[in-house]
């Protein structure tokens, strides 16, 4: 018996209405007695040669209405496992190849390099001969990059590279060879290939090898200062549509607001009037209150674990608005807190619809409606959703 997919579960497979599943299946395929897919209208062609081997892309089969439509439903889903329900508007998608940060997996062997994703649930690495979600400055360092490892890593390691004001930051977290030569090489690399800072993490920490200029990142007008491998927004499409979203729900306050789980100041620089900025990591806010500071901008910061010392919702009453963009486990401690507060808006960005989900319900048993959510693709093809989303008391 022939079953159509309609719809595609959080992991990615096809699901039929009664509960069929199938890898790499599109909505509109059709699954036959014997498991087969038949492409249907929303099944595309891969556009990349290495899929579905490697682990950087899991919905490359999908076209981008099928897409859209997996994001809206993993977080429909999630809020109805809690009982909740709301306007999830269109989501914005991410173009491919805007990708501008990456952790990719380097080894050598045999004197050979392999450079790119692991593969789908395995250590193995893909060596990247196409990427279609890099943008083409980061997937064009490469094949240099190879060339340098080849001469200068000691086995294995993870490549962070971040596109930054002033080039690409590139971080080698894993054993160098050392010596003259190898030092020339470096420089060499660096020179000829618009590297704003390289450096390297043996265990120790970042060493920096090379940085003509202090490596900053552009937010909301002011050049910040950027740890290496510091989190950025992984598109600037993305950051751009979560921006906005949260300048719609925020609006013009009458009071000043407050930026928790705040990172570089994404959000906290990207507001108008008195902003507190709360972040439990010490790079980051220093580097956030150096680049307000600098800039002239009327920024409190405060370098605070928000989850061994949440704001108290007393704390929380005072601001006429509250930002939050917590980790993937959410922010149940400051959440509870804000249960209880006054503050009459909350603008909460998250990158897992599971744990949003579970303070969504917190806050709502605290007296707070969520108006709507505001779904953002910026990894493109794969199971990841990213979301912000408005509640009010």
């Amino acid at each position: 018996m022939n079953d159509t997919i309609v719809r595609v579960a959080a992991r990615g497979d096809g699901v039929t209405a009664n509960g069929r599943h199938a890898a790499f299946a599109a909505p509109g395929d059709t699954l036959t007695a014997d498991d087969v897919v038949v492409p249907g209208p929303h099944h595309q062609t891969p556009p990349c040669r290495h899929f579905p081997e490697c682990g950087g892309c899991q919905l490359q089969h999908l076209d981008d209405a099928s897409y859209a439509a997996f994001l809206v439903d993993r977080i429909a889903g999630a809020l109805a496992a809690q009982h909740l329900t709301t306007d999830i508007r269109a989501p914005l998608l991410s173009p491919p190849r805007t990708r501008r940060r990456a952790t990719l997996h380097a080894e050598v062997k045999g004197g050979a390099v392999r450079l790119g994703f692991s593969a789908a649930g395995s250590h193995e690495i893909v060596d990247l001969k196409e990427c279609h979600v890099l943008t083409p400055a980061l997937f064009g360092l490469l094949a240099p990059l190879r060339k340098l490892l080849a001469r200068t890593l000691k086995g294995r390691a993870r490549i962070h590279l971040t596109e930054v004001d002033q080039g690409t930051d590139v971080l080698i977290d894993g054993a160098l060879t050392e010596g003259l030569a190898i030092a020339e090489a470096l420089t060499q690399f660096c020179g000829d290939h618009a590297i704003a800072r390289l450096a390297v993490d043996d265990g120790l920490g970042p060493e920096t090898r090379w940085e003509p200029e202090g490596v900053t990142i552009t937010l909301g007008g002011v050049a910040v200062p950027f740890p290496p491998a510091s989190f950025l927004q992984a598109t600037r499409e993305g950051e751009a549509s979560l921006i906005a979203a949260v300048r719609e729900a925020v609006g013009s306050p009458r009071g000043a607001v407050a930026d928790l789980f705040a990172g570089l100041g994404t959000f906290a620089l990207a507001l108008s009037g008195k902003v507190y900025a709360a972040e439990a990591g010490r790079d980051a806010i220093l580097a956030l209150q150096s680049g307000a500071s600098r800039a002239g901008r009327s920024l409190f910061t405060e370098h605070r674990d928000l989850f061994r010392r949440p704001l108290t919702s007393a704390e929380c009453s005072r601001f006429a608005a509250v930002v939050l963009d917590p980790p993937r486990a959410g922010a149940r401690e400051q959440i509870a807190q804000l249960a209880m507060s006054t503050v009459p808006v909350i603008a909460y960005v998250s990158c897992n619809p599971s744990s949003f989900a579970r303070d969504a319900e917190m806050l709502s048993k605290g007296g707070y409606q969520l108006d709507w959510v505001q779904p953002v693709g910026q990894f493109r093809w794969s199971t990841h959703a990213e979301l912000a989303a408005v509640f009010r008391r």
